[in-house]
């Protein structure tokens, strides 16, 4: 089996000027993997994938994509599929022609009523682009990103602007891209789709890394929350309260179980009822706003 990371940064900076947009950025990406490239306005995660997929040149460091450099374009090119944050197809084709340019451009095979199908496309195959609706633009941004079934894909803000069905369907044809083999690699502002899907997370900040691991690992750097409310005067608390929000009592804990085990057995023996009580670790967007407060 190739242990070859599908994608190998090391040591990568970037530079505008005297702006220093990525510093000393490294990271890898395996094979089958779905990695979650994250980060606050200008950390440089775009700066970062554009050299990755080929469209930047690194001031220094190397990168590296199934083993080649990504400028190498007639090696690399065929085996990537890239969704970018804003469609550059011509306003005067149509959709199927779309498609199959980009087949054409990349070199890969497949069928165009197969993809349209896909992202739900099929009965605006001869509409011209300019008529489509901002929602049908990004369907077909991830239709020509998955054309040819990539073993490579990146896709950048890829929910924006889809309504509900058609944000499941594009999940959903993801997962399957994933049992096929397909590496994914994602950056988006919906923090929900990192932590449901991801197996790990690059968190950037002012071009490097905050953090990065799995979602677990992530959320385990801050501590976990039990939250509840009282009705009335009741004995000492077992625990410390660190705070109060929207009128809950919190107490904060990196031994979640022990703790609310504590609580609960404090309750029933003084017979008091923990109104609205909730207990779970922290969330990933907890982690993004510990963002330069740490």
């Amino acid at each position: 089996m190739d242990t070859t990371p599908v994608i190998d940064v090391e040591r990568l900076n970037l530079k505008y000027g005297d702006f220093h947009a990525v510093k000393d950025l490294s990271f890898q990406v395996r094979r089958g993997e779905f990695y979650a490239l994250l980060g606050t306005n200008g950390a440089g995660k775009t700066s970062t994938l554009e050299t990755v997929e080929g469209h930047r040149t690194a001031t220094s460091g190397t990168v590296r994509v199934f083993g080649q450099a990504p400028g190498d374009r007639r090696t690399v090119r065929p085996r990537m599929g890239v969704m970018l944050q804003e469609s550059g197809f011509s306003p005067d084709l149509t959709v199927r022609e779309s498609v199959r340019l980009i087949g054409t451009l990349t070199r890969r095979r497949d069928s165009d009523a197969r993809v349209l199908d896909l992202v739900d496309l099929t009965h605006k195959a001869g509409t011209r682009v300019s008529q489509l609706s901002g929602g049908e633009k990004r369907r077909l941004d991830f239709a020509t990103a998955v054309y040819g079934t990539p073993e490579l894909i990146f896709l950048d803000e890829p929910t924006t602007g889809l309504d509900i069905q058609s944000r499941d369907a594009l999940w959903d044809a993801v997962d399957k891209l994933r049992e096929e083999g397909s590496t994914i690699v994602l950056t988006t502002h919906y923090l929900e789709e990192a932590q449901q899907r991801a197996d790990r997370i690059g968190l950037m900040h002012k071009g490097t890394f905050h953090r990065e691991g799995t979602v677990s690992e992530l959320t385990r750097t801050l501590p976990a929350v039990i939250q509840f409310a009282l009705t009335a005067a009741v004995p000492a608390l077992p625990l410390p309260i660190t705070r109060e929000h929207e009128g809950k009592l919190v107490i904060e804990t990196f031994t979640l179980q022990k703790d609310l085990n504590l609580l609960l057995h404090w309750a029933q023996d003084y017979g008091v009822e923990l109104l609205d009580l909730q207990a779970g670790p922290t969330r990933l967007d907890d982690v993004f706003r510990s963002i330069g407060t740490d």
